[in-house]
């Protein structure tokens, strides 16, 4: 056990998703701080008090005043790949990237820097860059399915979204009594890894195991995800590994890439459409705004009305936000939350309050804030920015509904069937496990 585990979060040598630099720690104890009054992690292990418990969000990491605590950096594997002749390295890039990755150099918070990411990528070597919110979308369509056959059977209510691999945990942690609550729907990154190396392999003739599947995410919990045994699959994990903003950034210096030169550059074809819903799922509300446009169309056949597509009580820089839309002719009960401390406060009275549907994302403000994001002197600035600069785009956006997505539409027939069907659920949904030791 950490000596100094008083003072600062202990941070086990096998971490995925952090690590320390000791001769950097001042001891400061903000790590300890956010780990137990922001996340609700720190001191409430009721086991083996020598377990180390993380649900690797890298909140810790943000608040380190001397980079001591940093993220685990695979820039050197993503160099490997990109070096191997044999590889074929694709790189996914998560919708809260593209408003941030500027602040790396010196753009402001929340400035929308999709076309020079994706010409940045492919400075590097990537051979194909793809947008996560094609993936998102494809969340959508499960989650937003599986939400209304739950209403309808009355089981497993309410339901709890699955993108968040720091939430996940959490619940497997802390509230496994809840599993069963949470969506079986893998999040977007793990939806559109297991697509690509089941599918878009194929469609390009050549082995899975030879596609180099690159997540680049503001959260670092994704590393954690990546490694998990249940997204991985005959031919190796689906994720193959997970880059940061931060690490991007930082690579894009040493290689002395000029971001403020590039031009603007298209995602690929085949994963490059993705609506307004996707869009905003980089935002605390983006994930339930997004699954009630489609839950709506799916129950009504009838596009969401106006207020649906600006659904403003689930907007906006308030860590609880609640909300209710009728569906199936019932008043269909909605709560957002970001912070993990502040999701305690909510399982804690679920016997009591009642809700259908419950969307928790760890950091501030959602992926926004994610522990892989831009550090910076003011965070409550920095993530309303970024939330903003995504609805500003989903604002600009014809395609406002993950079901509108002609792509999307595509896969479904050529591949995936419908939501919720076996290929479906083979190649999109997983299973959870509750967590007594610290692993």
């Amino acid at each position: 056990m950490d000596k100094y585990s008083e003072i600062r979060v202990p941070i086990s040598h096998d971490n995925p998703s952090i690590k320390r630099h000791e001769r950097k720690c001042v001891l400061c104890g903000k790590c300890k701080d956010v780990c137990k009054k922001k996340m609700g992690v720190a001191g409430y292990w009721k086991y083996d008090s020598e377990d180390i418990v993380c649900i690797n969000c890298g909140q810790c990491a943000n608040v380190c005043p001397v980079e001591a605590i940093v993220e685990q950096d695979s820039t050197d594997a993503l160099i490997t790949a990109i070096n191997d002749p044999k590889k074929k390295v694709v790189v996914m890039t998560s919708p809260a990237v593209r408003v941030s990755l500027g602040e790396m150099f010196d753009r402001p918070a929340g400035e929308f820097v999709a076309g020079k990411m994706v010409s940045l990528l492919k400075q590097l070597g990537a051979d194909y860059v793809f947008d996560v919110t094609f993936g998102a979308d494809l969340t959508i369509m499960e989650e937003a399915s599986e939400l209304i056959e739950r209403i309808k059977s009355g089981k497993n209510l309410p339901q709890f979204t699955s993108c968040c691999p720091a939430w996940v945990k959490f619940v497997e942690t802390f509230y496994p009594q809840y599993i069963p609550n949470l969506s079986s729907c893998k999040s977007p990154i793990g939806m559109q890894a297991s697509v690509l190396k089941n599918y878009f392999a194929k469609s390009i003739n050549i082995d899975p195991s030879d596609l180099v599947v690159v997540a680049m995410t503001p959260c670092v919990a994704k590393k954690f995800e990546a490694e998990r045994e249940e997204l991985r699959s005959y031919y190796g994990k689906d994720t193959d590994f997970v880059v940061s903003v931060r690490e991007i950034g930082k690579l894009a210096k040493r290689k002395k890439i000029k971001f403020d030169k590039l031009k603007d550059e298209p995602f690929d074809t085949t994963f490059n459409t993705g609506s307004g819903a996707g869009v905003i799922f980089g935002a605390s509300g983006g994930v339930m705004e997004a699954a009630v446009r489609s839950a709506y169309y799916f129950t009504t056949g009838e596009n969401p009305p106006k207020d649906l597509l600006q659904f403003k009580k689930l907007r906006g820089y308030k860590d609880v936000k609640t909300a209710s839309v009728n569906l199936l002719g019932k008043d269909i009960k909605l709560c957002v939350i970001f912070g993990t401390m502040q999701a305690r406060a909510v399982l804690d009275k679920l016997k009591t309050k009642k809700y259908d549907m419950i969307e928790v994302m760890a950091c501030p403000n959602g992926c926004v804030g994610g522990g892989g994001q831009p550090r910076t002197n003011d965070t409550d600035t920095a993530v309303q920015k970024r939330a903003q600069g995504l609805y500003d785009q989903d604002a600009k956006m014809d395609i406002k509904s993950s079901f509108e997505n002609p792509n999307i539409q595509h896969l479904y027939k050529e591949f995936l069937s419908a939501p919720l069907s076996e290929q479906a659920k083979k190649y999109l949904h997983t299973t959870y496990r509750a967590r007594e030791y610290r692993k």
